[in-house]
């Protein structure tokens, strides 16, 4: 394949003046995207079947209690790739893409940080929202592109020395296979059996997978790679083919637990988060007998992706890099299957920020647990103090490596989500807190009620607990970033009333169920 032999060619090239970085360990980055907690070693679902994610976990130190920085893919990625809060960057919605702000246009993201230092980079699939990074997503047609491309150009290295343009959907059915959905019938919104055949091979996930698996078994062993691998499903539309399906049981004990009134307890801003979006509510999903549908296309699409992880893990394995490899495996943000009544993401629950974070290789403890609170943008830190490259002073994660030797390490600072300026939610070991832009707030025990059922806010007794939590709220919390689109939120304190995408929203609106 062409974009195979450029990557090895130029690394060939290259690698003469690298030889004394030849012992630094290589990096392996896989992102699977909307992954939340339901994989096996995590227990976020009892029947979730991902063999392989456990294999990896085993083999290093899994993050029981990681968080997203942002509910939402592209400020979540944003966010770890630059090591920066999305309140710093005021990257919050689907645009715009950060090398069109002035103020980011040169900053230097995790891979070019190894490029800089003897690396030799290469990606395909979804690592950025825009794929591997060369344009944003937050227009569309020639022209959009021509023009990001021209803000973006400040850039002096690549996002990746070579990328190849899998991932994806990959095959797509003729027509949808639910039935239309509510607020504007997304063509995304769709799950369930394709292809047909059974055949994985047309799927974009399983090309990623095959190409990864190529560069592994190719690279040069006198240069230190970065090479990342980016899983579009469990994302929606859900498709996977029957034997994926056939893991799991076609009755009603697939299903989340949920409480019925829910969100009775919960602030009405908590809707503003969410408050118009192409994912159906439960309400809808019940009505069309599609819930038992989502979730089993949710988790075969998971366990599809698990067999990919392996085919990774057994390249590695077989070239013989296996023992020189860090592997970091991350989601960029939880998704909900009809928990707080609705589907997909946008939210501060757990359910919305809770990712998997797994570590292995070197300098990797095998078999740690860590309940300690995690957060995406410390993946930066932690890989630049694991493979021994020059640390940087300007980002906001913090180093994992503590847990990584010993996973009981206590770390003081809680993991920090934000979802559009004003609106944060707080993680510690024990707790959860929301505050929201017009001062309402939540407070959840997650020891004694881990699905979030009663908001303790409101109880005085819990004052205290409120408090110290509340000092982690942001210092910097800036406002949508210029261009900013698709999932973005404001609120005026003055008028009492929120704008989303560009709507106001008031206070005797109905809310979308």
């Amino acid at each position: 394949m062409k974009l195979f032999s450029i990557f090895i060619a130029g690394v060939a090239l290259a690698s003469a003046g690298f030889s004394a970085e030849a012992k630094k360990p290589n990096i392996l980055f896989i992102a699977i995207d909307d992954q939340n907690d339901w994989i096996g070693t995590l227990g976020g679902h009892p029947m979730a079947k991902t063999p392989n994610i456990d294999r990896l976990a085993a083999k290093g130190t899994v993050f029981l209690n990681a968080h997203c920085n942002a509910p939402l893919c592209n400020p979540s990625r944003t966010s770890l790739m630059l090591g920066l809060r999305p309140t710093t960057t005021g990257v919050y919605g689907l645009a715009p893409w950060f090398r069109t702000l002035p103020e980011w246009k040169d900053r230097v993201a995790l891979p070019q940080h190894f490029a800089n230092h003897g690396y030799r980079t290469g990606a395909t699939g979804k690592i950025y929202h825009g794929g591997t990074g060369n344009v944003g997503k937050g227009g569309k047609g020639p022209k959009a592109k021509a023009k990001a491309q021209a803000e973006g150009a400040g850039k002096t290295v690549p996002e990746f020395h070579v990328t190849a343009p899998y991932g994806g959907v990959g095959t797509k059915p003729p027509k949808k296979l639910i039935p239309p959905t509510p607020m504007g019938d997304h063509p995304l919104m769709d799950w369930g059996v394709w292809p047909l055949d059974n055949d994985d091979t047309g799927k974009g996930d399983y090309q990623v997978a095959s190409w990864t698996v190529e560069q592994i078994k190719n690279a040069p062993k006198d240069q230190p790679f970065f090479l990342a691998a980016g899983f579009f499903l469990p994302h929606v539309p859900c498709y996977a083919t029957q034997k994926w399906f056939d893991l799991y049981p076609d009755d009603d004990s697939v299903l989340p637990k949920i409480k019925e009134g829910d969100r009775d307890d919960t602030p009405r801003f908590s809707w503003y988060m969410h408050w118009n979006l192409p994912e159906p509510r439960l309400k809808w999903v019940k009505e069309n007998n599609q819930w038992r549908n989502l979730v089993r296309s949710y988790l075969a699409c998971t366990s599809f992706v698990d067999a990919q992880v392996g085919r990774l893990m057994d390249a590695l394995e077989e070239s013989g890099q296996a023992d020189n490899t860090i592997v970091v495996l991350w989601g960029d943000h939880g998704w909900h299957l009809g928990e707080k009544a609705i589907t997909g993401k946008n939210t501060l629950w757990d359910r919305g920020t809770k990712v998997p974070l797994i570590f292995a290789g070197p300098g990797v403890t095998k078999g740690g647990r860590s309940t300690q609170p995690a957060e995406l943008l410390d993946m930066y830190p932690t890989l630049i103090e694991l493979a021994g490259v020059p640390a940087r002073d300007d980002i906001e994660g913090l180093s994992l490596v503590p847990q990584l030797k010993d996973a009981a390490a206590k770390r003081e600072r809680p993991a920090i989500t934000s979802h559009n300026q004003g609106n944060h939610g707080i993680r510690s070991e024990k707790w959860r807190y929301i505050h929201y832009a017009d001062g309402s707030e939540e407070l959840y025990d997650m020891v004694k009620d881990p699905e979030e059922w009663d908001n303790l806010a409101g109880k005085p007794e819990y004052a205290e607990v409120i408090a110290e939590h509340k000092k982690w709220l942001p210092k910097i919390d800036v406002p949508p970033a210029p261009n900013s689109a698709s999932r973005v939120l404001t609120y005026d304190k003055a008028t009492d009333e929120a704008v989303w995408e560009g709507t106001t929203v008031k206070r005797t609106d109905p809310i979308i169920e």
